[in-house]
């Protein structure tokens, strides 16, 4: 039997998702033929050519033949008037951020060889600061890092145009994801899926059919980790079924592991055969020995299916259980084009970038959380609840095997928070070994990473890590069952900096009962922290309540009253609520955003943080020092 396991359009462009590369390595050491695509990169190549630039302007001009110039768009515009010269430069600039062409770099340093359209602002306004904001970044001998963020403004606008001209589906990590994110029936998707064929749907349909003329296989999966890819995996499906009816489609991942936890719509089967929830290694081996004929379907695990045109749900089987993590094996890269991948550079923060930057392994030191309280997260589902340490030893094989398959050092451990005794152990092996990776993760900023353990982890090739800041406020970290203190985070995050270790920080707003005052405190606490390099790099989250979290499952212990959502058959994660506490959090938000872009590229944090809202604000009631104090008075 043949599997070939598929990530639907789009994900991130610099890497695979490790969805299909786990499954791929557990069914090989299973004995089953696998291989695996990744149709994210595959979509955006076709489009990034020349004959996809020539296909998009037959469109483009089709869509906008009434407009006159001063209607168009300005994507638009920059199209129609620079076609010739975006079809000379796309394919080399393609090769370029691929790693294929380095010697371009001098020319697209240059700015005289990119046609230079409206995502290219951002440079005038950077020079508002500084006459020369791009030799500040770069210095005189920067010329590959200023010429890949050039190169991925000019990709960026190419993705406006396809976005405004061809598809309003598509962006450069997702496509689709409003029909997809918390859709209550499946009625919107089905009416998309039968609408008449569009030219990425037509893309869709043909690498479907190359990837089934090459691959010739029995059994697909479908892999959806989030909203913006199950547009694109239901078009995969649909293309399936029309080319060979036979085949049987199985769909899994993490936005269904969330969304479909009580699906009950049937519509969805007319695409797939089998959805699957949670960890997939036992639920596709019972699913794919029961399709041999070697288990009955009783035993199916965790799956849904139809029967007689209504929803079956087989529960986790009594006699059977989930694959232990130390037994899951290596996941395999084999069969992805890995020298495909972009990498691209779309803000001056140097801990910013890299998710978009570099091709790197990815590898987790643990499944789920070992901290598994924190009152926002989804604490009840199995890939946060079950805990399970892989052990340093078997961490590192399986890094060197990686390394012997892919030929890169690189690693980002996925895990939702690498637990510090893991950590230190692997750093200790890894040394030990001598085995030189280079790494970064996200972890808990826990006490225990002191500035010995942090030296540590740089020692054996850490780089980076991220963790979660979140409401930068004492009363609502309590609240939220965090687990630090904001002066506990500021010295951790101090001691990863003091190893030259970037430190990244998720933060959050509009969590329940937060006034406006703390959100304007929460502001002020991050100044600090950022103007005394305790990280390099943050984002702010807008709190959403979802059901399977401890504020959706209790709602009123956090003093808000849930609006139930209606009529639900087939997705539903966030859920409505009234807070009793009243604040405008989408203006505090933006005010919240601009300052944070500003700090991340050293501007304006010697500014009174009221000074980033289009709102009168209160002054926050904080001492300016307090960082300062947690850091050095001790």
């Amino acid at each position: 039997m043949k599997v070939l396991l598929i990530t639907p359009p789009m994900t991130q462009i610099n890497t695979p998702y490790p969805a299909t590369a786990y499954l791929c390595g557990f069914l090989k050491s299973q004995g089953y033929a696998v291989s695996q695509e990744d149709m994210a990169i595959d979509l955006l190549l076709a489009f990034l050519s020349r004959t996809g630039l020539q296909d998009m302007y037959s469109i483009i001009e089709e869509n906008f033949a009434e407009f006159n110039d001063d209607e168009l768009p300005d994507s638009i515009y920059y199209f129609f008037t620079h076609f010739e010269q975006l079809q000379q430069c796309i394919e080399p600039c393609v090769t370029f951020l691929q790693g294929k062409d380095p010697s371009l770099a001098h020319r697209i340093a240059s700015r005289h060889f990119l046609p230079e359209g409206p995502k290219f602002e951002v440079l005038e306004q950077m020079e508002q600061v500084s006459d020369d904001a791009l030799t500040d970044a770069f210095g005189q001998l920067g010329i590959q890092d200023k010429a890949k963020y050039l190169a991925s403004l000019f990709i960026n606008d190419l993705i406006a145009i396809i976005h405004e001209g061809v598809d309003p589906n598509f962006e450069i990590s997702r496509y689709g994801e409003s029909l997809a994110a918390s859709s209550p029936t499946f009625a919107e998707l089905n009416r998309q899926l039968r609408s008449e064929p569009y030219y990425t749907r037509q893309c869709i349909h043909q690498l479907t059919q190359a990837y089934l003329d090459q691959h010739q296989p029995d059994v697909i999966g479908l892999t959806v980790p989030f909203p913006g890819n199950l547009l694109g995996a239901l078009q995969i499906a649909q293309s399936c079924r029309e080319i060979n009816p036979d085949l049987k489609i199985i769909m899994g991942g993490g936005y269904v592991n969330t969304e479909l936890r009580a699906l009950k719509d049937p519509g969805v089967f007319q695409y797939v055969d089998y959805i699957t929830l949670d960890d997939g290694e036992r639920p596709l081996l019972t699913l794919l020995e029961y399709l041999q004929h070697q288990r009955p379907l009783e035993d199916l695990f965790r799956t849904y299916r139809l029967s007689e045109q209504q929803v079956v749900y087989h529960p986790a089987h009594p006699r059977l259980h989930d694959i232990p993590h130390q037994q899951t094996g290596t996941p395999s890269y084999q069969g992805l084009a890995l020298d495909n991948y972009l990498s691209v550079c779309e803000m001056l923060n140097p801990m910013h970038r890299i998710w978009s930057d570099g091709r790197w392994n990815k590898l987790t030191v643990a499944h789920g959380c070992y901290w598994k309280k924190c009152s926002f997260c989804d604490i009840s589902l199995d890939y946060i609840n079950r805990y399970e340490d892989a052990g340093a030893d078997l961490l590192v094989d399986r890094i060197e095997q990686l390394i012997r398959e892919t030929g890169q050092c690189g690693f980002h451990f996925v895990d939702e928070a690498a637990p510090p005794k893991a950590l230190f152990a692997l750093a200790e092996k890894l040394l030990e070994r001598q085995c030189v990776i280079t790494w970064w993760g996200n972890i808990r900023f826990e006490k225990t990473f002191s500035a010995e353990k942090c030296r540590l982890l740089a020692d054996s090739g850490c780089i980076a890590v991220s963790g979660g800041l979140e409401v930068a406020s004492d009363r609502l970290l309590k609240l939220m069952k965090k687990g630090v203190s904001v002066e506990q985070v500021a010295k951790v995050t101090r001691h990863f900096t003091d190893a030259g270790i970037m430190t990244h920080a998720y933060l959050m707003y509009g969590f329940p009962s937060q006034t406006e005052t703390e959100t304007v405190e929460s502001l002020e606490m991050v100044r600090q922290m950022m103007l005394h390099n305790c990280f390099q790099s943050a984002y702010w989250h807008r709190f959403a309540a979802t059901i399977h979290s401890p504020v959706g499952m209790n709602p009123e212990a956090y003093g808000i009253r849930l609006i139930p959502n209606k009529n639900v058959s087939f997705a539903e994660n966030e859920v409505d609520y009234i807070d009793e506490v009243a604040s405008d959090h989408e203006l505090l938000g933006q005010g919240l955003n601009k300052a944070l872009y500003n700090y991340m590229l050293g501007i304006g944090l010697d500014y009174p943080v009221v000074e980033w809202f289009d709102k009168t604000v209160a002054a926050p009631n904080i001492d300016p020092y307090f960082i300062e104090n947690a850091l050095f008075n001790d």
